[in-house]
């Protein structure tokens, strides 16, 4: 009989369940993992992970005296952990010792980046065969079927590609000479975006970004900074929430020599490296308290002093923030220092989801095809479908540019010929189980930030009016029957105004 084996990394959720517990907090959840070995039972569980020993240390211990299974648990070393080659190696590591003896694996998705949980599905599907598990706590434990098989998919533009091409091309950093032309869009409220990033790129105010994963944050920060007096000198990205809490002091002002167990050597801080420059902090909203006080010194006198160190050291950094959170509500509870976000909220940007952004899905869809045919030869003549562009138009892209663009590679590597079709988006997709969907996201706007009803309304139409057609089989007058509608000739009015062609 095979022996039955979760592999799983260790996700942050699943530290902060034992850490909440340690510290007298109640827990609302026990993390996926814990969740996952108290109601599934298997002969071993395999986890990796990428935190400090010492933080997982306290975890795996509270682990395993909860489950009667063996755990291992093995540290990774990870620059990112959004790095698709590095996760790739690692975790194709891992499943090639696996497999070397008769098992039965399960792969719990939950846990970790969505960068971790892409390269889980495409190792499951291609090289390893295993079966997928999530947990959630508003969900429980699921089995996930996810419907289509990879390497049946596979042409050979994509089998010329190798890991480190796949990965440029999966790549979606702004790029370094990023300017306003840069950013696509002929959407009015992201025109008057680019013109008032313009104005603030010839001040020297920080400016703060407000945005969704994947809007165009980092984007349009670069931009800035190449229009800006500082073009020149350097522009330093960091992003806020990658950073482990105990190394935050040392990524951001540096530290000496001997300042701490590892610091073999002096080491500067972003700001050091920015010093003349631009320092871009993405998910600034996860800095801790502590640490806040420290940025608002630099920021109120551009001194700093390093860990270990007894010499100030001054500097001259343009800041630019970004955040997803609602950093108003953070300061109304206490968590995030009013004095601070005074302080770096003197230009604010709100970048819309591409969702609210009418008029640019396909312009972007096609730009971003445009963009992976530079990149790369074998790409050059892919065109998307109108029934493609109808599933795009329809999607929701919680990921947003991100989550367009990974898709549409996914889309071009495995189309059969040189149009993508809308079989071939649907393949693309992944279908995952999100936060905030269905009617609950339809009414969690936050009206304060402005909203667009009838952008709104053109979501919830371009994906049902494809449903109906294919539930009617492509009868106009049926179709309009199932959406509620008089006639067809509603139907057609609706269609034209949120720009639908008939599947």
């Amino acid at each position: 009989m095979n022996k039955h084996i979760l592999i799983s990394w260790i996700g942050a959720n699943d530290l902060k369940a034992v850490e909440n517990v340690q510290s007298e907090v109640s827990s609302e959840s026990l993390g996926p993992l814990a969740s996952t070995l108290s109601e599934r039972v298997f002969d071993s569980v395999e986890l990796i992970y990428n935190y400090p020993k010492k933080r997982v240390a306290p975890y795996i211990k509270w682990l395993k005296a909860r489950c009667k299974a063996p755990i291992t648990a093995t540290h990774v070393t990870l620059t990112s952990p959004t790095n698709f080659g590095e996760i790739y190696e690692q975790v194709n590591s891992r499943l090639d010792e696996l497999t070397a003896h008769k098992t039965e694996l399960s792969v719990l998705l939950s846990p970790g980046t969505p960068a971790m949980q892409a390269v889980w599905i495409l190792l499951g599907k291609t090289r390893y065969p295993c079966a997928f598990i999530q947990s959630s706590k508003e969900q429980g434990v699921q089995d996930v079927d996810i419907p289509f098989q990879l390497a049946a998919e596979y042409i050979p533009a994509a089998k010329q590609l190798n890991a480190k091409r796949i990965n440029k091309l999966a790549d979606t950093s702004a790029p370094l000479n990023a300017a306003f032309d840069n950013i696509v869009t002929k959407n009015p409220k992201m025109l008057k975006l680019k013109q008032q990033a313009q104005i603030l790129a010839e001040r020297e105010v920080p400016v703060l970004i407000y945005g969704e994963s994947g809007t165009g944050k980092e984007l349009f920060s670069r931009a800035i900074h190449n229009a800006s007096k500082r073009a020149k000198k350097p522009f330093i990205p960091i992003n806020c929430g990658a950073i482990p809490a105990d190394l935050v002091d040392s990524v951001l002002f540096g530290h000496k020599k001997g300042a701490f167990t590892g610091a073999t050597a002096d080491k500067p801080g972003v700001f050091e490296q920015a010093n003349g420059g631009t320092l871009f902090l993405d998910e600034f909203g996860e800095l801790e308290p502590q640490v806040q006080v420290r940025l608002l010194r630099v920021l109120q006198d551009g001194t700093f002093t390093p860990i270990g160190g007894t010499n100030e050291q001054k500097v001259n950094v343009r800041l630019v923030t970004a955040t997803h959170r609602n950093l108003m509500e953070k300061v109304a509870e206490g968590s995030f220092r009013e004095d601070l976000f005074y302080r770096i909220a003197v230009g604010v940007l709100h970048l819309p989801p591409i969702r609210e952004r009418e008029g640019d899905l396909t312009l972007l869809a096609k730009q971003l095809l445009a963009n992976l045919a530079e990149e790369d030869e074998s790409l050059k003549d892919k065109k998307i479908s109108p029934d493609a562009l109808n599933i795009i138009l329809a999607h929701a892209w919680r990921g947003n540019v991100r989550e367009l663009q990974s898709t549409l590679l996914r889309a071009a590597l495995w189309c059969q010929g040189d149009e993508i079709t809308a079989a071939d988006l649907r393949q693309a997709l992944f279908q995952m189980p999100e936060n905030g969907s269905g009617r609950e996201g339809v009414l969690s706007h936050d009206v304060s930030q402005g909203i667009d009803l009838d952008e709104l309304i053109g979501d919830l139409t371009r994906h049902y009016v494809p449903m109906a057609f294919d539930a009617a089989k492509g009868v106009k007058k049926e179709a309009a029957r199932l959406l509620g509608l008089e006639n067809h000739q509603t139907l057609d009015n609706r269609m034209t105004k949120y720009g639908i062609t008939k599947p």
